[in-house]
């Protein structure tokens, strides 16, 4: 059996992060725009390593940024509850919606799925604080987790994340969580195991270990992968692209005018008597032509534009010029592996080309299909581990009902544009042709926030207490109708 003390916990979360550490760098490198290079000869000068750093196109932020801006959870519903409904909004206050409040997850999230989008995972810790309990993302590229089936299993049996790293002869520190307790971590080196030292701090409180991993895709030998990684090649070919185009609009895409039969003027440096070079003309009693490193003469550069005209003493001269290269043919190549991007990473050619006009409504919902399908599965995904999450934050606050909830969903804002009008007309006809309960559509009203619907819950049930005041005290008081009438005969005989 495998060694399962803390310190070789710790020493083999430290070399997994070493040997992931080139591959997560060069992902890192590509969404922040430092690609390499493109291809380029020997001998090449500063001007051409000046056009490739500007053939840099990146493309990888508007890959992962597409999906990411339609992942937004808007609520969580409990699966404990006897309605189906979201729960109760004094539950929901107290409870888990408030430990995502507190942890301000509204604006932090989507940096989680930016990350696992990225990098292929990323990780949520879960932990008590003075505050309460609080969630927030940690970096896959200083985070590490390990797992007995990471294919299947949600729950790691030990996790570590990089506070600082070492630096001169300071050590580097670490945190680190198994099924029971929390370690303070020190290292010298990721691959000296005899560098690592580990202390026990304190209980964190969960009944597992409080790390939740969020991978954009696993498959079933437990790797995860993002949408940079697999699209680094075609981005090289789209820079090698460009660079050959302002290559091309460098060197050809202009007419070349050349003169024969004549000599262009050299640069001249001044000589005085003495046969020394000399930049006072009043010491200069001769010349000669100014000679390059290799010893040949440096022609003087010709000043010429548009309004100035060319002319030889010499009639055997002849001006001419050469035709511009074309370059149409590698914009056309720009613009297919740009098509090639966008069908591999899923994402609409238009959001890449910006071709958008003269496109029906049908045609626009068609090119977003395959992203709506792409954005639904991260949404499964991404759901599970926020159900984990919640699940922890409940356990850690006493809630043991909700600690086992394991029917509660995660509410995703629907980012599809439609007009208020349009979704209020859909979700009548709901309510009245299928019978679908007034409140149970409250949630599906575009832009409706977890705190407005238990508002609007909170306000309802005041309205219905109110109603069935009202319906008490008319059962209680009699009407007109049941008072009986007397006759004057019958007063006077009283």
């Amino acid at each position: 059996m495998a060694d399962t003390s803390p310190k070789a916990l710790a020493t083999e979360l430290l070399a997994i992060l070493d040997r992931d550490e080139g591959r997560l760098a060069r992902i890192d490198r590509y969404v922040r725009g430092e690609h390499d290079d493109p291809y380029m000869p020997p001998q090449a000068d500063d001007e051409y390593k000046m056009l490739a750093k500007r053939a840099v196109s990146n493309w990888m932020p508007l890959l992962v940024g597409t999906p990411a801006q339609a992942l937004y959870v808007d609520g969580f519903r409990s699966g404990s509850s006897s309605e189906s409904e979201l729960p109760e909004p004094a539950a929901s206050k107290s409870g888990e919606w408030s430990h995502w409040q507190r942890s301000r997850l509204d604006a932090r999230q989507s940096a989680i799925y930016r990350g696992a989008l990225s990098f292929g995972h990323s990780f949520v810790l879960t932990e008590r604080t003075k505050k309460g309990v609080i969630s927030k993302g940690l970096s896959a590229k200083r985070t590490a987790a390990l797992y007995e089936d990471p294919a299947n299993d949600e729950t790691p049996y030990a996790a570590l994340t990089i506070v600082t790293p070492p630096k001169g002869k300071a050590k580097g520190k670490a945190r680190m969580w198994d099924g029971s307790f929390e370690y303070a971590v020190t290292y010298e080196s990721k691959t000296d195991p005899d560098s690592v030292s580990v202390t026990r701090l304190k209980r964190h409180g969960a009944s597992e270990c409080p790390v939740t991993r969020f991978a954009a895709s696993v498959d079933l030998e437990g790797r995860t992968v993002g949408v940079v990684e697999p699209m680094i090649a075609l981005q090289d070919r789209i820079n090698q692209t460009v660079f050959d185009l302002l290559v091309a609009q460098t060197y050809t895409s202009h007419e070349v005018r050349y003169a024969t039969g004549m000599a262009p003027p050299m640069q001249m440096e001044l000589l005085d008597a003495d046969g020394n070079v000399t930049t006072d003309p009043e010491k200069a009693v001769d010349s000669r032509p100014k000679l390059d490193g290799a010893g040949n003469p440096i022609p003087a550069p010709i000043n010429h534009n548009a309004r100035r005209f060319l002319f030889a003493e010499d009639p055997d001269v002849k001006f001419g010029s050469l035709p511009a290269g074309p370059v149409g043919s590698l914009i056309d190549s720009i613009d297919m592996s740009i098509r090639h991007l966008a069908a591999i990473s899923q994402t609409p050619p238009h959001h890449l080309l910006g071709q958008i006009a003269n496109l029906s409504a049908e045609a626009l919902l068609a090119a977003e299909t395959a992203l709506q399908r792409k954005i639904a599965e991260f949404q499964s995904i991404f759901g599970e581990s926020w159900e984990r999450v919640f699940r922890l934050a409940a356990e850690l606050d006493g809630n043991a009902s909700s600690a086992e909830d394991f029917h509660g969903e995660v509410q995703w804002r629907d980012m599809e544009s439609r007009s208020l009008a349009q979704a209020a007309d859909a979700l009548g006809k709901l309510a009245e042709q299928l019978g679908i309960p007034k409140r149970g559509l409250w949630k599906r009203v575009p832009g409706v926030t977890q705190t407005e619907y238990e508002d609007w819950v909170e306000m309802a049930e005041d309205e219905d207490s109110v109603g069935q005041l009202a319906s008490a005290l008319t059962r209680a008081t009699p009407s007109v109708s049941e008072v009986p009438a007397t006759s004057d005969a019958e007063v006077i005989a009283a």
